[in-house]
């Protein structure tokens, strides 16, 4: 059975102002992961309403090309143009569900199912997703401290992007230096991150799944370090500016995927 595991990210931003920032984020990482034939293709990005589950909030639809991005033995098993990664995502704030899915090749012996709540806390909900008891019992939980290194590679490591030495000319917030500092901060929130992985592929499955949660993990806590690091470019903005940018980085990242060198982490990046 697919291990679950839920990543607690605590963060010194409010969930009001996580919501602007976290969209800015994922426009600049997207263009930072995007070039020369791979990279990240934005299918679809609109506003949903009345839907059974997760009422309103926006849809969006990508796709990602991963040649470079996964390891050299699934490139080798793999047909060549198979490595295309679906991702479909309701983000209907505080909430958000992900699918992500190879629908070309591997069909449904691959899923990534991401569930997400943000709440104004310390990190310390228990069952926040609700799940049935044998489940949760099941479930690992894996703390995330933004400011510590441990989470992220080598390669990504960079002084502008560190917590624990950032300081905000906007908000005076950090640098998170004190080894407490998630007890302390104000203002505080959580993303509580619940991540179900399946990959059906016989005698590597429980290797890739392993894997991918690792992968999971690093992606986790360097785009938060991120979001934290680049408070002062998004601080303040409007979700009509939010828009905006995801509409000229779209343009950005159809550019970018067809010429270009390789941009971002590739599997040569992972540590073993």
């Amino acid at each position: 059975m697919p291990k679950t595991k839920e990543y607690r990210i605590v963060l010194p931003i409010s969930v009001d102002e996580y919501k602007v920032g976290q969209l800015f984020s994922v426009a600049e990482a997207s263009k930072n992961e995007t070039g020369g034939g791979e990279g990240i293709e934005v299918v679809k990005n609109e506003p949903f309403e009345n839907h059974p589950k997760y009422g309103s909030g926006q849809y969006t639809y990508k796709i990602f090309h991963l040649e470079s991005k996964v390891p050299r033995y699934i490139r080798a098993l793999a047909p060549k143009g198979s490595l295309k990664i679906h991702e479909e995502a309701w983000n209907a704030y505080p909430y958000c569900r992900t699918v992500v899915s190879n629908p070309d090749y591997m069909k449904d012996g691959f899923y990534v199912v991401l569930e997400t709540w943000h709440k104004p806390d310390r990190g310390h909900s228990e069952n926040i997703h609700q799940k049935p008891e044998d489940i949760w019992n099941k479930t690992d939980i894996v703390q995330i401290d933004i400011a510590d290194k441990q989470y992220i590679e080598k390669t990504d490591d960079n002084p502008e992007e560190d917590p624990a030495l950032f300081k905000s000319v906007k908000t005076g917030r950090g640098p998170l230096s004190e080894k407490n500092w998630r007890d302390s901060c104000e203002p505080v929130m959580c993303c509580y991150k619940l991540v179900d992985i399946k990959f059906k592929w016989w005698g590597i499955g429980g290797t890739v799944e392993n894997l991918v949660h690792k992968i999971e993990r690093r992606i986790f806590a360097k785009f938060h370090r991120q979001v934290f690091c680049w408070i002062d470019k998004w601080f303040g903005l409007t979700m009509d500016d939010i828009r905006a940018l995801e509409d000229k980085t779209k343009d950005e990242l159809d550019e970018q995927i067809k010429a270009g060198p390789l941009k971002g982490s590739t599997a040569a990046h992972m540590s073993a």
